[in-house]
């Protein structure tokens, strides 16, 4: 973080500079006999609090803070083992961090080496926390010298349980149905927020995530594709150092159920088991200086297993499995403290590069053993961005905000200036890409690359971009003199505003959720608004008042309002979607109800309900009869918008729209090109998508309008390779309708998306499309 911020960013300095150790009376939860680790022999999570509040009292080596809560509000414990420091000793540690940061060097003998030790973020892959729980036990307590001088020289940092909501569930996903270990760039859960922070705070040296279940156990570093934006020179050396390390370590254990460990960069074919994206935790935290790795331990204890292994099985296989993430825990404290110097060293050399502006190193062949050409990924880092609020005020103040969470700086210009021959307003804000973390500044800005041709498979998504994605205007400045000064941002700027003149009528145009969230209000005050053929909102000249409130509260702004427009009331969405998509519906302001094939053939009442929205869990043809005459009745006044294979089966099914799904290649994803149509809308939408098992549309009916088509270049960044055969990749879906809307026979309006506009949670500017559909679809 830069030291600058820290004051402004809200941190508490005492609490900051307290010294260790800082104890907390954690506060204890009844203990639950469903909890999922009972079976397996392993810590509940109501055994934890217990347990770290003995050791507090035992200790004055161990320090537990909470770091923020679950989904269900279950406390996130940091854990910290290190010597007892006062006050003035934490300033002087916490400076040497901030100097390393701005890349200058720091005497290795003073300085605590950081570790950070990352555990069950996947809530049935239950060990992590055990392991952990074994090793700061022994930290804690332990008097050999060994343990005493390790504390002297390091700070070690363990994340309990990622997870505890699906810790106690048994389930891979959080409360709200989010895998944690893909949300990293987004932030979009509350967990996932709490460790940002802690690796932005604690800047570990190296760090594990402790993950289940792969035979034999597997330790990273990676197969390629690397992620373009690394000095990756300054990881791998140490990377596949370590990882040989914990290999020996966990052989030494004796179990033959971990006798031949994996190391996917030595092991693995290209892309089976990738570093490319920054969504994962290891990943992620490469950016913040870290040596990183995913574990995966080796005794598969979950989901099948669960069910149906005995009970004493469960249990010999989970203590392996503690054994190992003990093992690698341990390796990687000794790795660390035998080679802090040159690893300080490293840290401060990738931050002193950025600063610089330095640009990446050529990695010869050799470098490390097995090192070659399928490994070397570079990018050319730009001289700034710009970010406006041209097209979207929001989108601009939400990324410029998530930047700055992200430890990216931002400056904030305060009178108008011009860069790269182009004249800027005062207010705009500037990315300057000579700073400490411009890696992790320009994987989220940069377009990213198509690896199709690259790397025959891939493990998980290939392609994402802030600048693309989120609907702010970014201008990027490739090089040459760089003359600005400007305000470090702590936070965006208010953004709302109302521009008409006072009598007139107002609109608003719909480019980001919190438009829609400003018209939802307002609909939901029982004010009734226009929708206009181009999408735009009307609000009446008699609601300013109520429009200024709103433009406060979502930061949209708006301007004066031609005339017409057919009249908008709030609509209410029945809902098949999977948790993402119920995220962002509900983030936009939409009155949600959650359905399902098993919700629909129990009885549901469709009296309230104005549009359908369907993409996961809803059969049409599994509908009982009662159900399916229930939903028939609705489709003739009701709206229908559907996305995927479900989506556009249940289309077929329900017999609506006249469109032939042709699906791309399932493993296809990225961000893609699109050409917006001049329908209800495709009309100002970007010309971005995002694709995951992408659709097109073909054979289209009388009345069938194309709102998008993917671009003649599909792919922007990605993989999207054909099938085996041939079929489905880029070449067919070119030119083909993405984004498709007419009117059945019985006079619905539909809308199929053969694009993915809220996955993850992640395109955020695409959300805006999304709720054009729904007022669309749901306005007769």
């Amino acid at each position: 973080m830069n030291a600058n911020l820290v004051l402004a960013q809200g941190e508490n300095q005492a609490d900051r500079y307290q010294g260790y150790p800082r104890r907390t009376k954690l506060r204890t939860y009844p203990e639950n006999p469903a909890d999922k680790t009972i079976k397996l022999n392993l810590a509940p999570y109501h055994s934890l609090a217990p347990k770290l509040n003995a050791l507090q009292q035992k200790s004055n080596r161990i320090s537990v803070e909470v770091a923020g809560q679950s989904g269900l509000g279950r406390d996130l414990y940091l854990v910290t083992l290190t010597a007892p420091e006062s006050p003035a000793e934490t300033r002087l540690q916490e400076q040497f961090r901030a100097n390393i940061e701005e890349g200058r060097k720091v005497p290795a003998g003073l300085y605590k080496a950081p570790i950070w030790i990352n555990n069950n973020i996947h809530g049935d892959e239950w060990e992590g926390t055990d392991g952990a729980l074994r090793v700061i036990e022994h930290l804690a307590t332990s008097n050999d010298r060994e343990t005493q001088n390790l504390l002297r020289r390091s700070r070690i940092y363990f994340n309990l349980t990622a997870n505890p909501d699906g810790r106690v569930a048994g389930t891979r996903q959080n409360n709200a149905g989010f895998d944690l270990n893909r949300d990293f760039v987004t932030s979009s859960q509350p967990e996932n927020r709490a460790m940002r922070e802690m690796v932005e705070n604690t800047q570990p040296l190296m760090m594990l995530d402790e993950h289940g279940y792969v035979e034999n156990t597997l330790i990273e570093p990676t197969t390629p594709p690397h992620g373009q934006n690394y000095d990756f020179d300054l990881y791998i050396k140490h990377g596949l150092a370590n990882g040989l390390a914990m290999e020996k370590g966990v052989q030494g254990l004796g179990h033959p159920e971990a006798a031949k460990p994996e190391i996917p960069f030595r092991d693995y074919d290209p892309g089976v088991w990738d570093g490319w994206a920054p969504i994962y935790t290891a990943q992620y935290s490469m950016y913040h200086g870290a040596i990183s790795y995913t574990i995966e331990i080796p005794q598969q204890v979950n989901r099948q297993a669960y069910d149906t292994l005995p009970a004493a099985e469960l249990q010999r296989r989970a203590k392996i499995n503690t054994d190992v993430v003990e093992s690698t825990i341990k390796t990687t404290l000794d790795y660390v403290d035998d080679h802090r110097g040159d690893l300080i060293s490293n840290q401060v050399e990738m931050f002193r590069r950025g600063k610089a502006g330095e640009p990446q190193r050529e990695i010869p062949d050799g470098f490390v053993p097995g090192f070659g050409p399928e490994d070397r990924y570079r990018t050319e880092f730009p001289r700034a961005y710009v970010i406006t609020n041209d097209r979207s005020a929001p989108a601009a103040a939400r990324l410029v905000d998530l930047l700055v969470a992200h430890d990216v700086r931002v400056e904030r210009a305060e009178k108008p200036f011009t860069l790269g021959g182009k004249r800027y307003p005062a207010g705009a804000y500037v990315v300057d890409m000579h700073q400490p973390k411009r890696a992790l500044a320009n994987v989220m800005l940069e377009q990213g690359s198509d690896i199709s041709a690259k790397v025959p498979v891939m493990y998980d998504i290939s392609g994402w971009s802030h600048r693309l994605l989120w609907g702010a205007s970014i201008d990027i400045y490739k090089n040459g003199a760089f003359n600005f000064n400007g305000k470090n941002v702590v936070a965006a700027a208010p953004t709302g505003s109302v521009d008409a003149a006072p009598g007139a009528d107002l609109a608003l145009t719909l480019n980001d959720a919190k438009d829609a969230n400003a018209v939802n209000d307002l609909l939901g005050r029982g004010i009734t608004l226009r929708r206009q053929d181009d999408g735009t909102v009307v609000v009446p000249a008699a609601e300013r008042l109520a429009a200024k409130e709103v433009s406060d509260r979502y930061g949209v702004r708006f301007t004066s309002a031609k005339p017409g427009g057919t009249a908008l009331q709030r609509k209410v969405i029945a809902a098949a979607v999977g948790p993402d998509e119920l995220q962002a519906l509900r983030e936009s302001g939409f009155d949600v109800r959650t359905i399902s094939t098993n919700v629909l053939n129990a009885g549901f009442d469709w009296s309230r309900i104005d549009v359908l929205f369907v993409s996961s869990g809803l059969n049409y043809a599994q509908l009982n009869a009662t159900a399916k005459t229930a939903l028939d009745e609705f489709l003739k006044r009701g709206g229908v918008v559907s996305r995927g294979a479900t989506g556009s089966k249940f289309n077929v099914d329900a017999n609506l729209l006249q469109a032939t799904p042709v699906a791309g290649w399932e493993d296809a994803n990225g961000v893609v090109n699109v050409v917006n149509g001049n329908g209800p809308i495709g009309t100002g939408a970007l010309p971005h998508s995002f694709v995951y098992s992408p659709q097109w549309f073909t054979n289209l009916g009388t009345g069938v309008t194309v709102e998008q088509r993917y671009g003649s270049t599909v792919i922007a960044a990605g993989h999207w390779r054909p099938r085996d055969d041939g079929t489905g990749g880029q070449d067919a879906a070119a030119g083909q309708a993405a984004v498709v809307s007419g009117t059945t026979t019985n006079g619905a309006k539909v809308v199929l998306f053969g694009t993915e506009p809220m996955f993850r949670n992640h395109p955020k500017g695409l959300y805006a499309q999304v709720a054009r559909a729904i007022f669309w679809s749901g306005t007769r």
